[in-house]
């Protein structure tokens, strides 16, 4: 009998059971696949490791948003290195802008090109640092362009939230805020891939006298007088808890829910009808020894001041996200780069049907052209870069669904919809009292998002202060 059962070991699912073993009690954490750590997790291929979605991490440095979290969770002493003051450089159209750390900062670098809208920055960078609940029902495009008369300095600050989706309609700034804010706090990377932040958090877990098991597909959770007692495995194993937190993608979890009368079908509506979010479009590279520097900032290549609607167009491709990783040697020679770029599921939908491996070989010319677009987009910061590869890998929302048990590939969970929050920003609770939710579906995507709406999750069964 465990204390606490947790399903999924994305980060959400790995903090929640570093905190909660941490505080003494059992947990038992069952993933499905043969590696945990969800978009946490890194891969190899021809040497290297490659990393599936960590790339830069926000507000780690003391009195900040990640700080206190990450201390509490044991990862501040990981080897986080701090990235450049002008941390995200942003071309739009041949146009060359730089983000810096800090928030005053930040107004004087774009303040520089834009003077005219400086007291607007300042009221931008006030509003980001101050976000409340009811930015939920505010739009964050209509915010926008309330607030800068400048239609360039609207893209250009909307440029780096490629992390996030950026929707006209339905993005709340709630979400755009809290994925711009902390980055601006300060901007780190890590040395070394993510499995650094995966292991530490399986550690803590092992420490504490609980396990963590892969190859262990969850398939049916069982329910007595309202609670959930017990969660079978598709081996035929079966577990026992007096907590279960679901990692899973909500809708993935209702299919393990079918018989328990106790979730009626308003839940399972709202979590299985809910739209996600769409994927991204990957390009990993290996760039031949010497040939490039690293550089400790990210760059954001736009072809025009499209920021907003690029997703909205078809082929080729509008805009991409060029994120190098830190040279472990301690040299600054660059060996990898990860180009990242926005993938409705439609694009990728005639291959529904298949699996990895096996998807012929009009896929393989797509997945070709498409990095060849975003190597060209690219190239506007790295000249001539196409010479330098040495390997190049990719991946879509199909790669993202077959590995990662996503619907629809979506990068950043279900979508929220600023003009019905209610019905798509979730509760961490569930009808039934003993089983919680977790991961970037629920509240907010990406490290922070996560990281806060573990806590929230593990504040329902012990109480954490941060």
């Amino acid at each position: 009998m465990h204390d606490v059962l947790i399903i999924g070991s994305g980060l959400g699912g790995l903090e929640c059971g570093a905190l909660l073993a941490q505080r003494g009690l059992k947990v038992l954490v069952l993933e499905s696949s043969h590696q945990p750590g969800g978009c946490m997790q890194s891969f190899r291929r021809g040497g290297q490791h490659y990393d599936t979605g960590l790339h830069y991490v926000g507000g780690l440095a003391p009195g900040q948003a990640l700080h206190k979290a990450f201390g509490q969770l044991g990862l501040l002493d990981l080897p986080w290195q701090r990235m450049d003051e002008d941390f995200d450089h942003v071309i739009i159209g041949g146009r060359h802008f730089a983000f810096h750390q800090g928030y005053d900062a930040f107004v004087e670098s774009l303040a520089k090109d834009f003077p005219h809208q400086r007291e607007a920055l300042k009221s931008y960078v006030q509003r980001l640092q101050n976000i409340i609940a009811s930015d939920m029902e505010v739009c964050a495009y209509d915010y926008l362009r309330q607030t800068f008369s400048d239609d360039l300095l609207l893209n250009v600050v909307s440029a780096a939230a490629m992390k996030t989706e950026l929707r006209r309609d339905t993005l709340p700034l709630f979400n755009f805020a809290h994925t711009c804010s902390s980055y601006i706090e300060s901007s780190w990377r890590l040395r070394g891939d993510g499995n650094l932040l995966v292991n530490r958090l399986i550690s803590i877990i092992s420490e504490a006298d609980g396990e963590v098991r892969t190859n262990s597909k969850v398939v049916h959770l069982t329910e007595e007088d309202g609670r959930i007692t017990k969660a079978t495995c598709a081996d035929g194993s079966s577990y026992e808890a007096g907590y279960f937190i679901s990692d899973i993608h909500p809708a993935m979890l209702c299919q393990l829910l079918e018989e328990c009368p106790s979730v009626r079908k308003a839940f399972r509506r709202r979590m299985t009808a809910a739209e996600n979010t769409c994927g991204m479009f990957t390009v990993q590279l290996c760039i031949k020894p010497d040939a490039l520097r690293y550089f400790a900032h990210n760059v954001f290549v736009y072809d025009k001041p499209n920021v907003w609607t690029m997703t909205e167009e078809n082929e080729p491709v509008k805009g991409v996200m060029i994120s190098s990783r830190v040279p472990e040697d301690g040299s600054d020679v660059l060996r990898q780069i990860d180009l990242l770029t926005p993938m409705p599921w439609y694009e990728c939908e005639e291959w529904t049907d298949t699996k990895v491996g096996h998807r012929g070989d009009d896929y393989k010319a797509f997945c070709q052209r498409k990095a060849k677009q975003c190597i060209e987009l690219a190239e506007q910061y790295t000249p001539d870069l196409h010479d330098m590869v040495e390997q190049c890998y990719t991946s879509t929302p199909l790669t993202y669904r077959d590995y990662l048990g996503t619907p629809e590939g979506g990068a950043f969970g279900m979508r929220k919809d600023c003009r019905m929050p209610m019905l798509s920003f979730h509760s961490v609770n569930t009808p039934l009292p003993n089983l919680l939710l977790t991961g970037q579906s629920i509240i907010l995507p990406g490290i922070e998002g996560v990281t806060m709406t573990a806590f929230e999750t593990c504040n329902k069964i012990i109480k954490f202060n941060i």
